[in-house]
């Protein structure tokens, strides 16, 4: 596979610039990470529409909700940890429950914090942005996706949170390839068991599928970019079909992608389901292709898991 040769977090920073010298609404706010987030650069374009905070995650979120309140588009830049868990009182009530739109970003997702190690590397993000009504979660997989949907972000009414890898994705999209917030995207279509995967699971999900075509096993693979709010339409058609379904996700397996897609399909159509993920339990030091490993979060173990829900087997 290939990996991307600008960094996502990069990316994201340039079509900021690129959006905001069209759109004068665009503002960003960022907590004392600017450099490590990407967002430095914009600071620099756009000296008098940024704003560094300094480590007050916290206030940050309610200002962004100030300028909300004002008519522009803030975007607000920290750790995923300071993103959400620091944050959700001012998430909730400040922005969620007053209807503002303010797009949170929320850079190196699980095990993505990679030698940051336990204290930032956050498990929970999702179940926690999940549980705000009105919420809605974007996590892309490279640079195809968010390019993709970004200016869908802008648009878009409420409250959003964006999970971002920070570092190199790994390419998994055609250039053009297009994508519309809410909805799933088939990678690959198949009948003996469904893989819906988010973020950096894609490409593990991708080796999965392949390793299951040598068995004799044809999976079909989804990516949900959208965690909230869930393509139900597209969850129960493939599980329908297929009779059983994997998820992986880059998160904890309680309330997370897995969870919504197994609470979902309980009540409208139940097969067996199994969540790829993190199972209770606090992150620690470590380089990508360990903490797969150790999480049992690698192509093998999604393998391994859709191996006993296919027709097939």
């Amino acid at each position: 596979m290939i990996i991307e040769e600008k960094m996502l977090r990069d990316v994201y920073c340039d079509l900021l610039i690129e959006y905001a010298k069209k759109d004068d609404r665009i503002v960003v706010l960022d907590a004392d990470l600017s450099k490590a987030g990407g967002t430095k650069k914009f600071g620099t374009v756009f000296p008098d529409r940024f704003f560094n905070v300094g480590v007050a995650e916290a206030n940050m979120v309610s200002m962004a909700a100030g300028f909300a309140e004002m008519g522009k588009i803030p975007v607000t830049q920290t750790f995923t940890p300071f993103a959400t868990r620091r944050v959700c009182d001012q998430v909730t009530l400040s922005v969620a429950y007053t209807g503002l739109k303010v797009i949170m970003t929320g850079s190196d997702p699980g095990i993505a914090a990679e030698l940051n190690g336990g204290t930032h590397m956050s498990l929970e993000d999702v179940a926690l942005m999940r549980n705000i009504p009105g919420m809605t979660i974007f996590e892309p997989v490279d640079s195809v996706q968010l390019k993709s949907i970004f200016p869908q972000l802008l648009s878009h009414k409420g409250a959003i949170y964006v999970r971002l890898f920070r570092k190199n994705a790994t390419k998994v999209f055609d250039e053009g390839t297009e994508f519309v917030l809410g909805c799933g995207h088939v990678i690959k279509e198949g009948k003996d068991v469904t893989i819906i995967s988010t973020g950096i699971m894609v490409s593990e999900s991708l080796k999965a599928v392949e390793m299951l075509a040598n068995d004799g096993i044809n999976a079909e693979l989804i990516n949900i970019h959208t965690i909230k709010p869930l393509d139900e339409k597209l969850v129960l058609q493939s599980a329908k079909k297929t009779g059983g379904v994997v998820v992986a996700e880059n998160h904890s397996v309680i309330n997370g992608l897995g969870s919504a897609v197994a609470e979902f399909l309980s009540e409208n159509h139940p097969v067996p389901v199994k969540r790829i993920g993190v199972r209770d339990r606090f992150g620690e030091v470590g380089k990508m292709d360990y903490l797969k490993q150790i999480l049992n979060m690698r192509a093998e173990d999604i393998a391994e898991s859709a191996k006993t829900l296919a027709k097939k087997v």
